[in-house]
């Protein structure tokens, strides 16, 4: 179990850009409260460090927008062009609820994926330097032999090329996608495990 202290140590250092995939449930909208932040509020949800799993570690690829910069509030965006919630819907109840969740590159917002590839590839030492960065997350999480679960291919190459030979990356379809919940959900579990979820 993540304790308080680990909790809190994680959120001063990488509160800014990750998160944890534990989400307020919708009332009738599926994107209703996906941006309520109170659930990481250990005085409010005191079942929250139960629930965490640093040994899951889901990853996108970067900011697709400005957000708050406040304390896990990445991957719980409240707006309404978000997409988040389908995460929440995907995961909820599942053994991957409470993973980790971080972005590969850091503080870099554009919405169009194929644009941060070519940064990427014009500015090499950008990408090592995020590279880096998520490595020593990594460690910081005190997590061993995590899975990691990619969402997207850009993502997923990066952490294959970086990372493969030395921890598990699965990928999954990023939850941009224009699909709905309920087939986005069973593409993620079709290819995540081969089976779909309970």
């Amino acid at each position: 179990m993540v304790t308080k202290e680990h909790f809190i140590e994680i959120s001063n250092k990488y509160g800014e850009f990750a998160s944890w995939a534990v989400w307020a449930n919708e009332d009738v909208k599926p994107k209703s409260n996906i941006g309520d932040m109170s659930i990481f509020d250990l005085d409010k949800n005191q079942k929250l460090l139960e629930m965490l799993k640093p040994d899951v570690v889901m990853v996108g690829l970067n900011f697709s927008r400005t957000i708050e910069r406040k304390a896990f509030v990445n991957f719980h965006d409240k707006r309404p062009q978000g997409q988040d919630y389908k995460i929440r819907y995907a995961f909820r109840d599942t053994e991957f609820y409470g993973a980790y969740m971080t972005d590969i590159i850091k503080d870099f917002e554009e919405k169009i994926s194929g644009n941060v590839l070519m940064y990427l590839k014009d500015n090499k030492e950008f990408e090592l330097k995020n590279v880096r960065l998520f490595e020593q997350e990594i460690k910081d999480l005190k997590c061993s032999d995590p899975l990691i679960i990619s969402f997207g291919n850009i993502t997923y190459d990066i952490l294959n090329k970086h990372f493969g030979r030395k921890y598990r990356i699965k990928k999954v379809m990023h939850y941009s996608q224009q699909i709905s919940k309920e087939n986005y959900k069973a593409t993620v579990w079709r290819t995540l495990l081969n089976k779909e979820p309970n």
